[in-house]
């Protein structure tokens, strides 16, 4: 009902099929002129008074002015009737609500009545007409009125159901772009932990191994020297495949299995400490498989570094038909696993397995060393 310039066009083209209905009636005199000065009044009454105003005083006022014109309009020519056809529209443009709506309604009927009533001498059969003409028409006013109300009021639902559902859709769609920066920044964090941060702890336990042989004038400075220069290739080496989102540097050649044998080589020859590594059947699993296992060893061989005192360890991979159990075992002093944990890496593993629906567990107690076991679901190695 917003649309005024369609109201315009409404009303002029219905003063004008009026006016033609006077001539063709053969309106003349003083019929034609004061039908034709209502007409031209109900006109004027919508472009100067209601245009637009739809629950507003100045609407209301309009209301009344139009139900006066259409009663004076019936009593000087019964065949004016028709101009309710119009002005019972308008009223209900006007109205601020439907009871406002249906009370304007029934006092339009009134007035033309009693101006129908009026024009033909107040005999009872004029009456009766004017009753039965006029319960029509506004019977016919307010189905129309009703349905048209209640088509309005659900597009008003429908678009106010499409604005909670535009919002419904951004606020998701923002908690959807935390999840996923929260979900990013995790990953990173494992990714670092594992690789870039594991590495430059070597290079840090290497650089204090440096300075004690060059105080000591030991002949084994020049292989810790490159040792030192492997670990932080190696350390730049996993940053770079880090920033381009590449596979692990470990798994370029030979798989699993190659990249398992060099992790220990290289973890004994930093440490000291000897490491077994046993592993067969790695070409049987995917690379994302491969990545979760190569990171549960690095974190597991980095605990024993770290914290076990160990001096053997063993790293065993053993593939089944649908899984895959890597186990880290230490013989240094172990710890209490009921103790609060304040460390990332073995949260970060747990999580890590947890995403690929994998099992971590723990097992260790002070003076029996550590074994560490991870063990997840294999998916089928397309050929």
């Amino acid at each position: 009902m917003g649309n005024t310039r369609g109201w315009d066009i409404a009303v002029v083209s219905a003063a004008a099929i009026l006016g033609a209905l006077l001539l063709v009636n053969g309106a003349e005199g003083a019929e034609l002129l004061g039908a034709s000065a209502t007409i031209l009044a109900v006109v004027a009454t919508w472009l100067l008074l209601g245009r637009g105003q739809t629950g507003t005083r100045r609407g209301l006022m309009a209301s009344a002015v139009l139900i006066v014109l259409s009663g004076i309009a019936t009593g000087i020519s019964p065949g004016m009737a028709t101009m309710q056809a119009i002005v019972f529209p308008l009223l209900w443009y006007f109205s601020r609500s439907t009871r406002a709506a249906v009370v304007a309604n029934v006092l339009l009927a009134v007035a033309v009545g009693v101006g129908y009533v009026v024009r033909l001498g107040g005999t009872t059969s004029a009456v009766w007409q004017a009753v039965v003409i006029e319960a029509i028409s506004l019977a016919g006013s307010l189905a129309i009125g009703f349905w048209i109300t209640r088509i309005s009021e659900q597009s008003a639902e429908r678009a106010a159901l499409l604005d909670e559902l535009r919002r419904t859709q951004a606020r998701l769609e923002s908690v959807s772009r935390d999840a996923g920066v929260l979900s990013e920044r995790e990953r990173l964090a494992r990714e670092i932990h594992d690789t870039i941060a594991q590495d430059l702890t070597g290079v840090v336990m290497l650089a204090q191994r440096t300075r004690r042989e060059l105080a000591d004038g030991s002949t084994t400075l020049g292989e810790t020297v490159d040792l030192l220069e492997d670990s932080a290739r190696a350390a730049l080496a996993e940053t770079r495949a880090l920033v381009a989102s590449s596979a692990p540097v470990a798994l370029a050649e030979g798989g699993i299995d190659a990249a398992l044998q060099r992790l220990g080589e290289r973890f004994a020859r930093e440490t000291g400490i000897t490491v077994e590594v046993r592993s067969t059947g790695g070409d049987a699993i995917d690379r994302e498989t491969e990545v979760v296992l190569l990171r549960c060893a690095q974190e597991g061989l980095a605990n024993v570094r770290k914290h076990s005192g160990a001096g053997a360890a063993s790293v065993v991979l053993t593939i089944a038909t649908h899984s895959a159990t890597l186990v880290v075992r230490d013989d240094g002093v172990g710890f209490d696993t009921g103790a609060p944990r304040h460390g990332y890496g073995l949260a970060g593993l747990h999580d890590r397995l947890a995403l690929v629906g994998g099992r971590f567990a723990v097992d260790a107690s002070p003076g029996r060393g550590t074994v560490l076991t991870a063990a997840l679901p294999l998916a089928p190695v397309a050929a």
